[in-house]
């Protein structure tokens, strides 16, 4: 059986009461994305040229995964995952600017600060539990602003 958003960020949403935890992750989840998309984005080359690159071919295929669990919030993802490869495109075609490097440093400082979260919630990361919740947490981000908006997943 596959579980439908509300589950999925229900369980997430365990290990993430604490408001400062919460603040951190709305922040740093989002940056991790990036940076992994960065590193996906400068793997192109030879066959993955211009559209047809990792980044972009990794983007849709999480965006179809989420639409099993929810029609809004794939929507919305595919939304911010177009903004981010497009961030990374301008990006790239600024000479001497390292996305490789760009993307390391966000990776590392937003992930100390993700346990830093965890230690003050007192409970381990999710993904300790599932990996699947790595695909979550950009999810969970996501609700709040939908939450906000009046928006139902």
């Amino acid at each position: 059986m596959v579980k439908s958003a509300a589950q999925w960020l229900a369980e997430y949403g365990e290990s993430h009461k604490n408001p400062t935890n919460i603040a951190i992750h709305k922040i740093c989840v989002p940056a991790i994305m990036f940076s992994v998309l960065g590193f996906l984005w400068s793997a192109q080359g030879g066959f993955f040229q211009g559209l047809l690159n990792p980044a972009i071919l990794v983007s849709l295929g999480v965006v179809l995964y989420y639409a099993r669990m929810s029609i809004p919030l794939s929507v919305g993802m595919l939304i911010e995952a177009t903004l981010m490869n497009s961030v990374l495109w301008a990006l790239s075609l600024q000479a001497g600017f390292s996305i490789p490097l760009m993307s390391l440093t966000i990776f590392v400082v937003t992930w100390v600060l993700q346990f830093i979260g965890h230690k003050i919630e007192g409970k381990k990361p999710s993904f300790f539990q599932d990996l699947v919740f790595l695909l979550i947490g950009p999810l969970w981000t996501l609700s709040f602003f939908y939450k906000k908006l009046g928006i139902k997943i």
